[in-house]
């Protein structure tokens, strides 16, 4: 069993920053890919980025590449998300999860297997 627990969303102009924390318990948590999901009313929950165990392979969506960044600290057991160039339309619930291999997209979502309860972001213009 794996316990995670999101943190650091909030409300932020456009333009501006967030870092969002995702604090694991229980299970190896250097054994597990970590992934990032975010789900806006209305919509269905999509992929943002994934960091597998080592940090070695991380896969983006393509609508935050080059403004979203994944890491992870296992000594820490948190991965992170630091986000910059904020837009209103990343206004969503964030979540974290986990998955025993490395998938990146939303295709691979069912496969995560413990998940966060969501942390709220909301971009204003």
């Amino acid at each position: 069993q794996v316990q995670l627990v999101e943190s650091g969303g909030g409300l932020v102009q456009a333009g501006g920053s967030l870092r969002l924390s995702c604090a694991a318990s229980g299970r190896t948590f250097s054994s597990y890919t970590m992934g990032w999901f975010r789900q806006a009313p209305g919509n269905e929950r999509e992929f943002v980025a994934a960091i597998d165990w080592s940090g070695g392979n991380i896969g983006y969506a393509d609508f935050v590449k080059g403004r979203f960044t994944i890491s992870r600290d296992n000594a820490k057991n948190t991965v992170y998300l630091q986000m910059n160039s904020l837009k209103p339309e990343d206004t969503a619930v964030y979540y974290c999860a986990t998955a025993p291999e490395f998938y990146s997209g939303t295709y691979y979502l069912r496969l995560y297997e413990y998940w966060g309860q969501g942390t709220q972001v909301t971009v204003s213009s």
